[in-house]
């Protein structure tokens, strides 16, 4: 095989797939939920959901097909979709945006984080500071955009950072902070000390904060506090979310990012290059979502509270250590009161021994982390409540 030289080793490098002997490897993703299809396993690695989102939704993208909204939409997205997410930013959480200079519409929240660092980082003497373990497209794209990564390592079980290394973490080359609240692969939900010190180092820093809150509305305590609502954060914040998680639709990769009009215009420029546009008749299908009443948003929370409840039982009845997540599709264990020494191991071994897949914390940490993590492996709960009783079934044969 050819050695192609390019920005694609960078970011394959960032995100740990590129092995020893340098040639890239699949993700984790893709190789736990082959092992799924080989197996006959049940797929709890992975994190999307196995039912449909509300009628309202679905039927309003069949209507916008048949309606003809099938070509380009603008480039900011629909009007009507730039408003839904502004309403919501008023309703929910008291920000007052401009829907034509404070909206944009992305292709996923993925590609508005891709589009807001290759933005906002301004050459190699920069530096993005992550929380750790992270989802693994951050490393990837902060590589790709040639700055330099920073983590800050969570902690075992209730994973918030360390305030005096978060401190040491953020310095005058920082660039970015990137916040993942409710996060992922975690499900903590980070305290508000945590958030207001974020905000007093990006302003002592003078540096940007992006925050990725894909899970705002799936928080089982108090309700989603979003970091741009905090005194001084809203001029240097650029906050992305989508509907894929709230509404059950993550195929439709539809997100967007709020912030000051000049900010979000620095996005746009980039972004225009990368999809250009995305999903035309899902974007009033989710304006549609997004103006459901507030019954909506809390069942959705409860109802994965049940199974985040459900699984949890499982799990500790199978003889994990279990971390109770506060947000999000995902729970973490400890699998070494199991024999577990290696959760990359543990999780190819697992669907053998038990028909269930997971994933193991390390492939979200940096190698000189990893060990740190070394046992920790991720369930997720987002999957209809009979797939989680048959989950919890077949993992009890581990503690026999």
């Amino acid at each position: 095989m050819r050695d192609i030289p390019g920005a694609w080793r960078r970011a394959a490098a960032g995100a740990g797939l590129i092995g020893p002997d340098g040639v890239a490897r699949p993700t984790i993703f893709a190789e736990m939920s082959a092992l799924a299809a080989q197996t006959g396993a049940l797929n709890l690695g992975q994190g999307f959901p196995d039912e449909d989102g509300p009628d309202e939704v679905l039927e309003a993208a069949r209507s916008a097909i048949s309606r003809g909204v099938n070509q380009y939409p603008p480039g900011r997205g629909i009007p009507d979709l730039l408003s839904a997410v502004a309403e919501h930013q008023h309703r929910f959480y008291g920000l007052t945006l401009d829907p034509a200079r404070e909206v944009l519409v992305t292709a996923g929240a993925t590609e508005a984080l891709a589009a807001t660092l290759l933005a906002l980082v301004d050459g190699p003497d920069d530096e993005v500071v992550v929380f750790e373990p992270h989802y693994d497209s951050y490393a990837a794209v902060v590589a790709l955009s040639g700055a330099r990564l920073v983590t800050v390592p969570l902690r075992w079980p209730d994973f918030q950072p360390d305030l005096d290394r978060l401190r040491d973490a953020v310095t005058d080359r920082t660039r970015i902070i990137l916040l993942n609240d409710p996060h992922n692969p975690t499900g903590a939900v980070f305290d508000a000390e945590v958030r207001r010190e974020i905000v007093a180092l990006a302003e002592r820093h003078d540096a940007f904060i992006v925050t990725d809150e894909v899970y705002e509305h799936l928080v089982f305590g108090e309700p989603h506090v979003p970091i741009a609502t905090l005194p001084g954060a809203w001029d240097r914040t650029v906050s992305l979310s989508s509907g894929g998680k709230t509404f059950s639709t993550t195929g439709w990769k539809i997100g967007w990012a709020t912030g000051p009009a000049d900010l979000i215009d620095a996005v746009l420029a980039v972004k225009q290059w990368l999809t250009y546009v995305n999903g035309a008749p899902f974007q009033p299908a989710i304006a549609a979502g997004l103006r459901l009443p507030d019954a909506y948003f809390a069942g959705v929370a409860d109802a994965l509270r049940a199974k985040r409840d459900l699984l949890g039982e499982g799990l500790r009845a199978a003889g994990f250590e279990v971390s109770v997540p506060s947000g999000s599709y995902f729970t973490v264990v400890d699998a070494a009161p199991l024999g577990a020494t290696d959760a990359a191991e543990f999780c190819r071994a697992l669907p053998h021994r038990a028909g269930v897949v997971a994933i193991p914390l390390t492939a979200f940490a940096s190698p000189e982390r990893r060990a740190q993590y070394a046992t920790l492996v991720r369930f997720a709960a987002c999957k209809r409540v009979e797939v989680l009783q048959e989950a919890a079934s077949r993992l009890s044969s581990l503690a026999r």
